[in-house]
């Protein structure tokens, strides 16, 4: 058997045993998407119609509707990668890592199951906080398809440089509460970003902050393609950010998990 079909092979039973995991205990990811939801729904009914005010618009609960879900199918990206972190560090303190070192299987196999169990565990997530931003009144029907699979497209490859990172984290710690901790800036961060406000309400020392982190480019550009807004150069910097968070995170990755256990 060649070295990609084996590589290929084991990534997908790592998958398949990264999955089954989730499938059995669901807690923590349920535990997780726990945190944007409560926000979607406090933000929507209980500063709903204040913050539509702010927008421009009257006192309507729809406006702010339509401007917050982008923001927070963002934050749920964030919020689910935690749990690959706390799952990784749990594999690498545990002790299964040290039992797939002494077999024959390909080395990386074990952090792309990882990584792609996360990626497809965040797009069920942001399906399932999208159906519920649906039916409280979010629509978009300007989208054309192609702007649709470009909405997609980003939220995936989003997803994974966030995976990446979480993965480095996760790896970095020394047990599952320090790998939860470590990982709370990527909840953390979409809280500071134009996910609820515009960056333009905020102080102007706090705006460049708030502007060119990762997750208010990354916003704009999919309220862009979901609501037709003014796009701008979110789009470049958001891939910028992809490419960059991906490269890091798998890099850091790599070298943690290649080195010899102590």
């Amino acid at each position: 058997m060649s070295s990609i079909s084996l590589a290929v092979r084991d990534s997908h039973t790592m998958l398949r045993r990264n999955l089954l995991h989730a499938r059995r205990y669901p807690s923590l990811t349920l535990n997780l998407l726990f945190t944007p939801i409560m926000l979607l729904l406090l933000f929507v009914y209980v500063f709903g119609e204040a913050f539509s005010t702010g927008l421009g618009g009257g006192a309507d609960r729809s406006d702010y509707i339509a401007y917050v879900v982008p923001g927070i199918l963002l934050m749920t990206i964030g919020s689910t990668v935690v749990g690959t972190a706390v799952s990784i560090c749990n594999d690498m303190t545990e002790g299964i890592i040290a039992r797939f070192r002494t077999m024959s299987i390909h080395r990386g196999s074990v952090l792309i199951g990882h990584v792609v169990g996360s990626v497809l565990q965040s797009i069920m997530s942001i399906a399932l906080v999208g159906a519920i931003g649906v039916a409280i009144g979010f629509r978009s029907t300007d989208a054309s398809p192609a702007e649709w699979l470009a909405a997609f497209g980003l939220l995936v490859l989003f997803t994974t440089a966030l995976t990446w990172i979480a993965v480095g984290m996760g790896l970095s710690s020394p047990n599952a509460e320090a790998a939860g901790n470590s990982a709370m800036p990527l909840v953390l961060l979409p809280m500071i970003s134009s996910a609820f406000v515009p960056v333009d309400a905020m102080p102007g020392w706090f705006q460049p902050i708030a502007e060119y982190q990762p997750f208010s480019p990354a916003i704009e550009t999919l309220r862009g393609l979901l609501l037709g807004t003014e796009i701008g150069n979110n789009g470049w910097i958001t891939l910028a950010w992809v490419i960059a968070l991906s490269a890091l995170g798998y890099r850091w990755s790599k070298s943690l998990f290649n080195r010899d256990p102590k």
